[in-house]
């Protein structure tokens, strides 16, 4: 067990480094991100209720098109370079090799969600730092990026990987964005709880079925 963290702790270190050496990734990301909230703020022009429904929409919006940009790279460098087989003979569980690029994406949207979030608090004039919606955030993008990270390891495989992973991603990923849509409204708008919790359980049991699913299949889909 110790190899194995040690082995996903290489990999986090490697993405991580590369990325702080080059930082286009992320730059790209955040960029996208704020384009999406600055567009949409300038061409809804809406009063704080409708700010408080329509947000969490465009919010999410940003952060998954944002997160798109991410997974599209996840093993495109590897394969790119060649190292890719490397990473599959190396002698240690190639779930590992998962674990690692689903952490690194999480970090990068993480941060770019970070930046994101208070540009957009003060454009549209509404908090989110509450600390629900920032655990609905956690969990909307960890679902996301692992249901993206299982799907981008098969679109690296073909040569129009641009173009299949989010024709590949979206559908897998609606239940994921309409329970982080829903449960973000609710939270905003200070909904019962009882109105809330059906979406943060799904947002749950996403997480946790797309991750036990990934780690079960990965070693398969590689092989491909």
């Amino acid at each position: 067990m110790a190899a194995y963290f040690r082995a996903t702790l290489a990999i986090i270190r490697k993405d991580l480094a590369a990325e702080m050496r080059s930082r286009e990734l992320i730059s790209a990301m955040l960029v996208f991100s704020l384009l999406v909230v600055l567009i949409f703020n300038f061409a809804l022009e809406l009063d704080r209720a409708a700010r408080e429904n329509v947000g969490a929409g465009v919010l999410w919006v940003a952060f998954t098109f944002a997160g798109t940009l991410g997974l599209n790279r996840a093993f495109a460098t590897e394969k790119d370079r060649g190292s890719l087989d490397g990473l599959l003979l190396a002698p240690v569980d190639r779930t590992v090799i998962f674990f690692g690029k689903l952490v690194g994406t999480l970090v990068f949207m993480l941060i770019v969600e970070a930046i994101v979030i208070p540009v957009f608090s003060i454009l549209y004039g509404i908090s989110l730092f509450q600390p629900m919606l920032l655990v609905v955030v956690l969990l909307g993008t960890l679902g996301y990026a692992a249901v993206g990270t299982l799907l981008a390891s098969m679109a690296v495989q073909t040569r129009t990987r641009d173009v299949m992973l989010p024709i590949l991603l979206f559908p897998v990923a609606v239940p994921v964005i309409i329970a982080s849509v829903k449960a973000s409204v609710g939270i905003l708008t200070a909904a019962d709880w009882s109105d809330i919790a059906l979406w943060f359980n799904m947002l749950i049991v996403y997480d946790v079925i797309f991750l036990a699913v990934a780690y079960m299949v990965f070693d398969y889909v590689v092989e491909e």
